[in-house]
């Protein structure tokens, strides 16, 4: 028989499924605790505080993004496809957990405008794994400064993605667009052949 999921685990799954769908500071504790079917004394014996249960909630979704990307990068071969794997990860992503309207660490942002302390580095966290893994695929694609512009135009690429899921465009065809956009801005700053195979999907 399959163990059942732990008290603190249904709490972390249905944090994360409803701030998915809906946002973490408009879902009410009371649909949290109904749908892990858990009381209030449970919930602030594991995280002391709704915010305390959202920040283990993100932790938990940031680290199945970081293996997740991560494993898309080693499935890569050839450096620019290596690039262009945030892309491949953000459909293999949304396909393993709750769809989300577009970021649930954007939305996060968007919804708490004075966030706490453990809340902010969460959030922080995000932008950082983004930020720094873009940086670094691109300095094994391209020397110099190139290498800077070219993670931070692929960091445009990829928001501006998950905005046109929030605008309602199909997901899937989001992302190949993206991915299109996005090897084209490789192709643009290496030049020449170096880049064609770039392109393909």
């Amino acid at each position: 028989m399959t163990p059942q999921p732990s008290a603190r685990e249904r709490l972390l799954d249905a944090a994360e499924d409803l701030a998915a769908l809906q946002g973490m500071t408009s879902t009410p504790v009371d649909e949290i605790l109904g749908r892990a079917r858990v009381s209030p004394a449970t919930l602030y014996a594991h995280f002391g505080n709704k915010e305390g249960l959202v920040v283990e909630a993100l932790k938990r979704r940031l680290a199945r993004w970081d293996s997740t990307w991560q494993e898309c990068v080693d499935e890569a071969v050839a450096p620019e496809e290596k690039l262009l794997a945030v892309f491949t990860a953000l459909a293999r992503h949304r396909t393993s957990l709750t769809p989300s309207r577009w970021c649930v660490f954007l939305g996060a942002s968007a919804e708490t405008p004075a966030p706490g302390n453990d809340l902010a580095d969460t959030l922080a966290s995000d932008t950082r794994l983004l930020v720094d893994r873009l940086e670094a695929l691109s300095a094994a694609y391209l020397q110099g400064a190139p290498a800077k512009v070219l993670a931070d135009r692929i960091t445009l690429v990829y928001t501006g993605v998950l905005g046109m899921i929030l605008r309602g465009s199909d997901a899937e065809a989001a992302i190949a667009d993206g991915r299109a956009t996005a090897a084209l801005v490789i192709r643009a700053l290496a030049g020449g052949d170096h880049a064609e195979s770039a392109s393909r999907p």
